[in-house]
């Protein structure tokens, strides 16, 4: 039996439903190299902050807001922690990373005011960016009048960055926002898929000095997944929204699992620390095995199968015409995959 894992995310056409989340390791051409013949699908490169693209677009000539000012006037007490050293920099890896994998390269962007980004996204495009994350947070409650207003500045901001480029625009949402499900929908005017969840690091009291700290942990290869719920919630009320899982996935049974629960993708992070690349062969070599035990062999198929709630037989022949005709409409504008699987899920021309 042939098993085809290859798959769409958001206009991508994927060889598997694995991709190597944002983090320094993609930073080195061999540890890319290697996480492509293990199966990735695609590779997320580091974030890029939004005081190095708003430094970018000072230097460029472009006028700057008080706010960005007064963030670039910060940037001394964080910029130690940047992986890419500036703009211009991450302009570059970009395009060697492009020019030299055959999977798909995802530019990273991480902060809030969409100023420069609009630029800056442009040019990750012509750097060779096959698509743009964009890690969104939102500043001090105290910057705003509600929860709405954050929300639809957010949008604004999504939408004028999706404007300014043809290739695909993810959004990374943390957790902290009223109603998931209802932002995916306001979303589809703006984004081309969604991923579930950003994760940020814990903020800490030293007990000792009684000052803050902010520690980043990865995930326990035991730790439980926290986004099987949410994920289903998302995809049942928006089917339209192809979505990413992101955070504790270690293992075949959590990408068999995120996978059903609305996921078109799972992306790869702290596993990938803690075992190296072949971890990805791992998980692809489960997800093979469980569609052979089910008798599934396409991830179409799979997705047809997903065990989602429904109150009636109608909802759910509604849910399949419009995941079906959502798959079509990817395929329109794509050329078709010449990447298939073996029965272990390992990429064969």
């Amino acid at each position: 039996m042939t098993f085809h894992l290859n798959t769409h995310f958001g206009g991508l056409a994927l060889a598997s439903p694995v991709i190597v989340g944002a983090s320094p390791m993609s930073m080195n051409e061999h540890t890319r190299l290697a996480m492509q013949q293990a199966g990735a699908g695609a590779i997320v490169l580091p974030s890029l902050f939004e005081e190095q693209v708003i430094d970018w677009s000072w230097n460029a000539g472009r006028k700057i807001t008080a706010r960005e000012r007064s963030l670039l006037e910060r940037s001394d007490r964080t910029q130690h922690n940047w992986v890419c050293p500036d703009a211009d920099s991450y302009l570059a890896l970009v395009n060697r990373a492009s020019s030299l994998q055959d999977i798909p390269i995802i530019a990273s962007l991480n902060g809030f005011t969409a100023g420069g980004w609009m630029d800056f996204a442009g040019e990750l495009q012509e750097a060779g960016a096959a698509a743009i994350e964009l890690n969104v947070h939102h500043s001090r409650p105290s910057d705003f009048t509600s929860s709405a207003e954050i929300e639809a500045t957010i949008l604004e901001a999504i939408r004028e960055v999706d404007a300014s480029i043809t290739i695909p625009l993810f959004v990374k949402l943390g957790r902290n926002f009223t109603s998931l499900p209802h932002l995916a929908r306001q979303l589809l005017s703006g984004a081309q898929g969604m991923v579930l969840h950003g994760r940020a690091p814990k903020t800490d009291i030293c007990l000792d000095t009684l000052k803050l700290a902010s520690r980043w942990r990865l995930t326990h290869e035991s730790d439980e997944m926290e986004s099987l719920d949410t994920l289903m919630q998302v995809h049942s009320f928006c089917p339209a929204m192809p979505l990413a899982a992101n955070g504790g996935i270690g293992h075949a049974d959590h990408l068999i699992k995120v996978l059903l629960a609305g996921a078109d993708v799972a992306m790869v992070t702290s596993a990938i620390y803690r075992e190296g690349p072949d971890v990805i062969r791992f998980m692809l070599d489960g997800l093979t095995e469980f569609m052979e035990r089910h008798q599934m062999q396409s991830m179409r198929e799979l997705q047809t199968r997903r065990p989602l709630e429904f109150t009636n037989d109608e909802d759910r022949t509604a849910y399949i015409a419009a995941l079906t005709a959502h798959l079509h409409s990817s395929d329109a504008h794509l050329p078709p995959p010449n990447l298939h699987a073996d029965r272990w899920g390992h990429p064969a021309t």
